[in-house]
């Protein structure tokens, strides 16, 4: 049986996750659950997995979880919790299912303990891509892609030859507001942009899906897991989510996957890999779908797009400000502090400001995601 840790379980991917693991519990046993401030729902899963080691966002938190847990199972808490956890639970396989560069030191815990990856967490890549995917090589420890535009890449290049490749495309929905012009932004509401049209998915995911924040960090997590250039990743929108991704050959041939928007087989994916298992999730019926369609991005009505290649480019500290000045600006936009267009402009005016640094230390990325952070927060 494959031990898993879940880190961040009771999050949209963790519970999906969960869900899969339970149709097939003679193949995986769960060793540990992480997870925030939804105690609630992180001891009802620690009831029905009975794992050793759960880890709360806080001590008291902590506290309550381990009076109504067995005396045996271990209850840590915050981040060096989340890294016990990742390093010390014998887990041969973690699900990094956290929001946001939360789950960077975790899943380098992970790495060092010889663990292999399911990555549903891309901040972590695109904070610090180079230093996790070299260590995962000289640790000898794969690193599976969770997101349905990985997973999708992932499979189409598997038994290809790497050189063989011309370009990879992922696709966008285009998110909550993808039929408006800029002027219908200005004024639209949070609880607008939460109403994804295809995908079922945490707030956070949800804003950066409709600004396009989200494919911008898609975008430089696949750079990290697929050793391209940015010139060789595209973007193209199609609204119908059918297409989770494409890869075109030299030959020009082009190999698609497709299927209907549920998480739960990109995920299954990666938790049974090489084999596949039989779905929970409805077949695919193209005769009912009809019709699928394609549009050409347009960096103008999507700036966060095209400030994530820039900072792809770049390299270095840019893309860990991108990526801190965006969560700062989306959670801002979630309590109603700022414009949905606010969040574009603060990602843009802090990365104008940053010291560039071309080959961070990991100590060098946590100061400037810090810095970052801060700037992001003061910014009118």
């Amino acid at each position: 049986m494959k031990k898993i840790v879940v880190l961040g379980s009771t999050g949209s991917i963790g519970t999906q996750t969960l869900d899969v693991i339970a149709r097939q519990p003679e193949d995986f046993e769960v060793v540990g659950l992480a997870a925030g401030l939804n105690v609630n729902l992180l001891l009802e899963q620690v009831r029905q997995f009975k794992p050793k080691w759960v880890s709360a966002a806080n001590e008291a938190l902590a506290d309550r979880i381990r009076s109504e847990v067995p005396s045996d199972v271990k209850v840590v808490h915050g981040d060096a919790g989340l890294n016990e956890i990742a390093s010390q639970s014998g887990a041969d396989y973690v699900v990094c299912a956290l929001v946001g560069s939360l789950g960077l030191t975790s899943t380098l815990a992970a790495i060092e303990a010889g663990a292999d990856i399911g990555l549903a967490n891309k901040e972590t890549l695109v904070t610090a891509g180079h230093l996790v995917m070299r260590r995962a090589k000289e640790k000898g420890v794969s690193i599976l892609p969770v997101d349905s535009e990985h997973s999708a890449i992932f499979q189409c290049m598997n038994g290809e030859n790497r050189q063989a490749i011309k370009r990879i495309m992922l696709t966008a929905s285009g998110g909550s507001f993808r039929d408006l012009g800029r002027e219908q932004l200005k004024n639209v509401t949070v609880a607008d942009a939460l109403k994804h049209p295809n995908w079922s998915m945490g707030a956070k995911v949800t804003i950066d899906s409709a600004t396009m924040a989200n494919k911008g960090l898609e975008v430089i997590e696949a750079h990290w897991l697929f050793d391209l250039p940015y010139d060789q990743i595209d973007v193209v929108l199609h609204p119908e989510s059918i297409i989770h991704s494409m890869v075109e050959f030299a030959d020009t041939s082009v190999m698609a996957q497709l299927g209907n928007p549920d998480m739960r087989v990109p995920i299954q994916y990666a938790l049974t890999y090489p084999e596949r298992k039989v779905s929970p999730a409805s077949p695919l019926d193209l005769l009912a779908m009809g019709a699928l369609h394609f549009r050409k991005m347009d960096f103008d009505r999507y700036p966060c797009l095209r400030l994530a290649y820039e900072a792809g480019r770049e390299g270095g500290t840019s893309t860990t400000v991108f990526n801190a000045a965006n969560e700062i600006a989306v959670s801002r936009f979630l309590k109603s502090e700022i414009s949905f267009l606010a969040i574009e402009e603060i990602i843009e005016r802090v990365l104008s400001k940053h010291n560039f640094v071309a080959a961070p230390s990991l100590e060098a990325i946590l100061e400037t995601d810090s810095w970052a952070r801060i700037e992001a927060s003061a910014i009118e």
